[in-house]
């Protein structure tokens, strides 16, 4: 009977990360709600402080989770292709994919955006997955030789920044198309491999 229980316990959780992840990509840490979540889920709301003591730790969880998973696709797209320029090409649909989903956003792009409001942890954790995006697209900048290796973490974060714009002004319009011809300019300009 424990170990259906502790089953039970890590379902929920998963459940909660998820519908927090859901909440968070369209309304940013603000938008986390113990009630609003417990109700998506189908349990108490008490229920979740068994997982997450506070809105911190769930926000926290949440957003590192969320650079876990991007980081391990962005291993994945290299481990479907050691071309590095493919990688760079396919690098945008990374983001792509929230705007596909309901016109959601990078969870992490809509947390820095409440830097100011964010408690330490959760802080540390949107950082991250800037850093997580801007070294593997430094990565693939040197191994495809594109950039020097003193100017690779400069380009990364140039597209990084860049790909992330693209999508803030997407979801402002509810327009995948814009994110498309966005991400072909930058390819036109040079900021990302034709």
């Amino acid at each position: 009977m424990k170990q259906w229980g502790s089953e039970m316990s890590s379902s929920s959780k998963e459940a909660i990360l998820a519908a927090a992840r859901r909440t968070a990509q369209a309304h940013g840490y603000s938008g986390l709600n113990f009630r609003d979540l417990a109700e998506e889920v189908g349990i108490k709301a008490a229920s979740i402080y068994h997982h997450f003591p506070s809105k911190a730790d769930l926000g926290a969880a949440v957003a590192r989770r969320y650079w876990e998973d991007s980081a391990a696709a962005l291993e994945a797209l290299l481990a479907e292709s050691s071309d590095p320029v493919r990688c760079l090409r396919q690098y945008p649909d990374t983001f792509r994919k929230a705007l596909e989903s309901d016109n959601r956003m990078c969870l992490c792009s809509f947390m820095a955006a409440e830097y100011d409001d964010l408690p330490e942890p959760v802080k540390k954790e949107v950082q991250i997955f800037a850093d997580v995006n801007v070294a593997w697209l430094s990565k693939m900048l040197s191994a495809a030789k594109l950039v020097s290796s003193k100017k690779s973490e400069q380009r990364a974060r140039a597209i990084f920044a860049a790909v992330a714009g693209a999508q803030l002004m997407a979801r402002s319009r509810s327009d995948i198309a814009l994110y498309d011809a966005l991400i072909d300019s930058y390819r036109l300009a040079g900021l990302l491999p034709a």
